[in-house]
């Protein structure tokens, strides 16, 4: 009997977790009725399996499940022989041993979740024993062996969410939506936290749980600013925890900027002292506003959808809820490599935005994501920013329910009539309207503001 090689089995004094009588009775189970593979489909996969030969059975039963063939012991023994794989499973009497100790293929579906249960308790054993020898690496950073520990054990989590959820019946959920619009219309909660922008809320009806939001600009269009705006607004309007993760500001820079926005003292007099006493009253009642907000500030500057999956994780274990989770910004997490030109850059982003989409409906909070746009929106007559401009922009675009993009026509057009106006595009919206919202945008204070109300 081959056994699969997916553990070291010197460095375990037991033998794995296994179930070998299961894996035998679902390969003879879809042997004796080829139909039972439908029910298994997609959720059972070949490496799932602990024998080396079961592995390659399945394999075998899978192709020919989708080539419209039959999955009877003729069938799989003819395409065992033209791979010459035959002889390495243990020949046709291998396969008439599967057949003789089946009776029937009616709990396939049971045993299946059998296999699946093993498969991933030795994966957790092997995820063990590679952290364990990482824990030995003197060379490197505790900060990064732990960050390749989480990220070991996300994966194995992450590979079990996507396949724990079943179909379900439409009656379910339109029971539940039904009765969720009967307590919006009853005012007894509301249909999402506000963002503070009353004509942002009217278009993507404010902060949604379960959903990711990317903010997009080109530099100086005031992405940060908003991002802060956003969570002090969500902070205030749901009394729930808010996180700003930064990698490019440090938290004093970020209570600088709050302090400046809720005293309404300049920026450059705050960091220059130069402070009138009326203004030192305005900064202390200032001071003790904001020690109010739940807006927690983490500026590791070395952060990975690990690290930070973990501390929304725990944030959420300890209040009960977080509203709103801000990541300023997407391409200096430190998951990001350089582009060298292979596409290794584009597929790191992707996998960070499904992670972050994974997050944001694990814990049921949303996650505001800023992101940088290419240089070609310069090189255009017109610098308003498209979908296009967004860098690795198949994947965020894909991964996104909302594309938000900043747009300050001063930046570009010093007399511009529209001075002190930005532009907040809506470009994608899973599910709703687009279109462009303006604001009023203080500089001095990095401050955006509501102008006169719109009707839509």
């Amino acid at each position: 009997m081959q056994v699969t090689n997916e553990l070291d089995f010197r460095a375990i004094d037991r033998l794995p977790p296994q179930n070998i009588e299961a894996e035998e009775v679902i390969l003879g189970g879809i042997m004796l009725d080829p139909s039972a593979i439908i029910r298994v489909e997609g959720i059972l996969k070949p490496e799932m399996f602990y024998i080396s030969s079961h592995k390659h059975i399945f394999s075998a039963l899978e192709a020919l499940h989708r080539d419209n063939k039959p999955t009877d012991l003729l069938s799989v023994t003819n395409y065992l022989t033209d791979f010459d794989m035959l002889t390495s499973i243990g020949g046709r009497s291998k396969l008439a041993s599967l057949l003789e100790s089946t009776v029937s293929a009616i709990n396939i579906d049971a045993l299946a979740d059998i296999v699946i249960e093993k498969y991933r308790r030795r994966q957790l054993i092997k995820a063990a024993s590679e952290i364990y020898q990482l824990a030995y690496d003197t060379e490197s950073e505790i900060n990064h062996l732990l960050d390749c520990a989480e990220t070991k054990l996300l994966s194995i989590r992450t590979e079990a969410i996507s396949q724990e959820t079943e179909p379900v019946i439409l009656a379910e959920p339109l029971i539940n939506v039904f009765d969720n619009i009967e307590k919006i219309s009853q005012g007894l909660i509301k249909p999402g936290i506000s963002t503070g922008f009353y004509d942002l809320d009217l278009i993507i009806k404010g902060f949604q749980p379960g959903k990711l939001i990317t903010l997009a600009g080109r530099p100086a269009m005031g992405k940060s600013s908003m991002l802060g705006n956003m969570a002090i607004n969500a902070a205030r309007n749901s009394s729930q925890p808010v996180i700003l993760f930064s990698t490019e500001m440090t938290k004093e820079e970020w209570a600088m900027r709050y302090l400046s926005q809720e005293a309404r003292v300049e920026g450059i007099y705050l960091e220059s002292g130069r402070i009138s006493n009326d203004q030192w009253k305005d900064l202390a009642v200032a001071v003790e506003k904001l020690s109010q907000d739940k807006i927690y500030i983490d500026d590791s500057p070395k952060l990975t959808v690990a690290s930070l999956r973990s501390k929304v994780k725990r944030m959420v274990a300890k209040h009960g809820k977080v509203s709103m989770v801000g990541i300023d910004y997407l391409q200096l997490m430190a998951d990001i490599g350089g582009d060298d030109g292979s596409g290794k850059s584009a597929r790191q982003i992707g996998e960070i935005t499904r992670q972050l989409k994974l997050l944001a409906r694990e814990c049921n909070t949303t996650v505001v994501l800023l992101s940088q746009l290419n240089r070609g929106v310069e090189s255009r007559n017109n610098k308003r920013p498209l979908m296009s401009d967004l860098r690795e922009s198949g994947r965020i675009e894909e991964d996104s329910d909302l594309v938000i993009m900043l747009y300050r026509e001063e930046y570009y057009v010093l007399d511009t009539p529209d001075r002190g106006l930005a532009e907040v595009i809506i470009t994608k919206h899973r599910g709703g309207p687009t279109g462009i919202v303006k604001l009023l945008f203080e500089s001095q204070f990095t401050q955006f503001k509501n102008l006169k109300r719109t009707s839509y």
